[in-house]
């Protein structure tokens, strides 16, 4: 205390003294000796600028005994701001209330000081994370650093990978992970996807060490020692000689895999840019080709298309960018109106002036208030001269050839709405994310604005809908584009498949993380609620973990009869399992069970038929012929009243109670729904299927296989429902007429595989759409019951059949390019891998 003594300085009416500053926080005391009881406020500085007030009410009794006073509340704490925290000098200071200096100890050199003492703070970062392991072929995991101060969670860490104590990868962790964002919060794009070569897939055990660069710290989980591949697959690579000369089916599968042992570049979504690099002049050179072909248009052939691009307070290196992007198009027949949105920005207005003079194509138009993204957008469209309407952003950008390859398009159609696939860039031009859309697919708007950029309509149709609307704004786009579904044929959308647009990532856009936005996940979730009652349709929309997702869940107005319909031979158990849960967990009551026992011989087998036929919802139809998964079906729709069929195998097994209101809500949410499939997992709680995608090399493949159930999958397909080409006979609810209409399962050529893909493409070509409708969930045993296709015998007949299906479906635009798949991906087990581009 007697050092307290020494360095109390008695000035005319304050006392005090800044003791110390421990992190970001200040501590000290002050006492007004003339009020020793009213507590005094002092004026804390940085850089000469006062950033708030400290007041001295904390207890203090080693001053309240040296000043002799009757109170002990003389103590501050007071925390600096975040801004402060930041790697650079500053100086912090205190001041009496008469603005006279507080002395400062803090400095811990034992003298007293009276000047302001000169700080350099930085954050005492800490790193979340952790290591997922290996799966489908890559390693996996996420790394956020979180500010102690703030609290705010970020992102696009760096890491590191040694594999064997070889350094392997060094790659920014911006990968989107949802489930991370819901389970923590902060920057979604945390994640790491890094596929490992085939090479040290089937080479044995391997030490692997995931470091977070910057701190040089492990991942959480890492290191781990393990063999990234079993010794079965290694046994198969061995014998590929043998399989190969013989079996057309396994060429195709083992695709991928011989392709990693053979030089050359394969893509992903985490290396896009170099894909994009070699992507864009190619894009350039077929819009050139058409162009050259087609010869010089006629004026009729040369539509005005008005750019409408609302701005308010822009960045103004971005927003000349996005400028320049609409100046440099091949397309020459444009006007570019720019709606300054009550920003009174006198740059943007002299820089706008400044182009306008050289190219009259240019327009401003200043709005004296802000009118908000709607009003601007509006104002933009009132003013607008041209045939078509473009929406753009006021900081992304245009590829150069975006509205002539969006015109090329459109050419000899109908089309009225226009869109092509994005992408995103950031603050230093690197191309990242690329949104590579399917097909026109309703159910899929429904469930988020997968349509956004880039979107041009005819201006007859926008005007038609009428304006954007304000009170949604943050999804007044996606509001804009239902709309537009309810006086726009479906045919007449148009989805050009090119990345055409590129959306820029800034620090508060939903482009770099969907958190920023809270409003506009709010506003989506109205506009799609609100749709839905204009259209007729009852139904429930939520979020999907809180961002820009929706969960459709349709009311069931009706209980049309439903048949279920389930093969099987013996394995009694597995069936049992399978109908008991059927009769005990299934809400919907008008239904039935056929099980179509195709020759069992067991005696438990058949006690457990007679047994089960006691109920009234059961029925065993018995069928001695050799197996014939195609004929079995049908046999039991015959002499069927049902309105719906629900063909399932019986290994799978349902656990949700609601799910086949679910799946019979779906299939009558629009006349022509034919099919609807559901989203199985196996045991393990992998996704076993989530859609089905058909192609000539190798006819079906389960996209999103392998994925933990709840991962959003590519853009939230395996998580929002939405239209598919084909769907698995797992469990798939037709409607009757429409399986009568294409003459049902082709119990000729498809005995077993590949009937229910044939049976989608038959669906597809007479008009019927089919639904992937993830809330229609079960697990599946895949195969359990009748083996897999291992034999000699099974892989001829799997030959025999891949070979029909291809020569069947050959001529049709279903099977040569799904309609849900861009061509741009691959197709092999690396689902949404990018394929060479062409």
């Amino acid at each position: 205390m007697s050092t307290l003594k020494q360095n109390t300085r008695r000035l005319a009416r304050f006392t005090g003294y800044f003791d110390s500053l421990e992190g970001v926080q200040m501590t000290g005391w002050a006492c007004d000796l003339a009020a020793p009881r009213e507590p005094v406020k002092l004026h804390v500085l940085v850089d000469g600028q006062e950033v708030g007030i400290a007041v001295c009410e904390q207890p203090r009794p080693d001053v309240q005994a040296t000043l002799g006073i009757m109170t002990s509340k003389l103590g501050f704490a007071f925390e600096l701001p975040n801004s402060v925290v930041d790697g650079k000098e500053h100086r912090l200071g205190l001041r009496f209330p008469d603005r006279s200096v507080v002395p400062s100890l803090a400095q811990h050199d034992g003298a007293v000081h009276e000047e302001d003492m000169s700080v350099v703070l930085k954050p005492r970062y800490v790193y979340e994370s952790f290591f997922d392991g290996f799966k489908n072929g890559a390693l996996n995991g996420w790394v956020q650093r979180v500010n102690p101060v703030s609290g705010e969670r970020t992102g696009h860490r760096e890491i590191s990978i040694f594999i064997d104590g070889v350094p392997f990868s060094r790659i920014h962790a911006k990968r989107f992970r949802g489930d991370v964002m819901k389970a923590v919060g902060g920057d979604p794009n945390c994640g790491f996807c890094v596929p490992l070569p085939q090479s040290l897939r089937s080479s044995g055990v391997h030490n692997i060490r995931v470091v977070i660069t910057e701190a040089d710290i492990d991942v959480h989980g890492s290191p781990v020692t393990t063999a990234l591949v079993g010794h079965q697959l290694e046994g198969q690579l061995r014998n590929l000689g043998d399989t190969v000369e013989h079996l057309y089916r396994e060429i195709i599968s083992l695709r991928g895999r011989i392709a990693d042992l053979l030089p050359g570049r394969k893509y992903d979504i985490d290396n896009y840019d170099s894909w994009a690099r070699l992507y864009f002049p190619k894009l350039r050179a077929r819009v050139a080709e058409f162009r050259h072909e087609s010869g010089e248009p006629s004026p009729d052939q040369q539509p005005l298309v008005s750019v409408i691009c609302p701005t308010y307070k822009p960045d103004i290196t971005d927003f000349m960018a996005a400028v320049d992007s609409v100046v440099a198009q091949t397309w020459t027949n444009w006007e570019l109106i720019v709606v300054d949105d009550g920003g009174k920005s006198l740059e943007v207005a002299a820089r706008l002036a400044e182009y306008s003079r050289k190219d009259p194509r240019i327009t401003l138009i200043r709005l004296k208030k802000n009118a908000g993204i709607s009003g601007a957008t509006n104002a933009g469209i009132k003013a607008a001269k041209g045939d078509w309407i473009l929406f753009f952003d006021h900081d992304d950008l245009l590829v150069d050839v975006a509205i002539e390859a969006m015109l090329q398009a459109a050419q000899g159609t109908d089309a009225e709405v226009i869109y092509s696939d994005e992408d995103k860039i950031d603050a230093t031009g690197y191309l990242q994310e690329p949104h590579f859309k399917p097909d026109f697919d309703y159910r899929y708007l429904l469930g988020c604005n997968y349509i956004c950029h880039l979107t041009m309509v005819r201006a007859e149709a926008v005007r038609l809908v009428g304006d954007l609307r304000a009170q949604y704004d943050g999804a007044q786009d996606h509001d804009f584009l239902l709309r537009l579904t309810e006086v726009v044929p479906r045919e007449r959308f148009l989805h050009v498949p090119e990345i055409l647009y590129h959306w820029r990532k800034t620090d508060n856009s939903t482009a770099t993380t969907l958190a920023n936005k809270e409003y506009a996940t709010n506003a989506g979730v109205q506009c799609v609620a609100d749709h839905l009652k204009r259209v007729g349709h009852k139904a429930t929309v939520s979020a999907i973990n809180g961002v820009t997702l929706y969960n459709v869940v349709w009311s069931l107005q009706s209980s049309p009869r439903v048949s279920i319909i389930i093969p099987f031979k013996d394995q009694v158990e597995t069936t049992k399992e399978c109908v008991t849960r059927l009769l005990e967990r299934t809400k919907y009551e008008s239904f039935d069970i056929v099980l179509v026992d195709n020759w069992s011989n067991e005696e438990k087998t058949l006690e457990f038929c007679r047994e089960i036929s006691r109920d009234d919802r059961v029925r065993v139809l018995s069928v001695k012929e050799q197996f014939n998964y195609s004929r079995l079906n049908n046999l039991a729709t015959i002499e069927n009243s049902a309105e719906f069929f629900v063909f399932m195998n019986n290994d799978l097994f349902v656990e949700d109670e609601n799910w086949l209101a679910i799946a019979v809500a779906e299939a009558l949410s629009a006349d022509d729904i034919g099919a609807v499939g559901g989203k199985f997992v196996y045991p393990s709680g992998r996704v076993q299927h989530a859609g089905v995608v058909v192609h000539p090399d190798t006819v079906a493949t389960h996209v999103h296989h392998g994925l933990s159930a709840d991962e959003y999958g590519y853009m939230g397909r395996a998580l929002v429902s939405h239209e598919v080409t084909a769907v698995t006979a797992a469990a798939v609810l037709v409607r009757a007429d429409a399986f009568r209409e294409v003459g049902g399962f082709d119990e000729v050529n498809l005995k077993v595989a590949y009937n229910d893909v044939d049976l989608c493409l038959k669906l597809r070509e007479a008009g019927w759409r089919i639904i992937q409708c993830n809330n229609f969930k079960a697990v599946h045993y895949e195969s359990f019951s009748r083996g897999g296709d291992e034999s000699p015998e099974k892989k001829v007949r799997l030959f025999e059949e891949s070979q029909h299906m291809h020569t069947r479906w050959a001529d049709s635009r279903f099977y040569q390019q799904d309609p849900a798949y861009s061509r741009y991906f691959a197709i092999d087990q690396n689902y949404y891998d990018l394929a060479e581009p062409d």
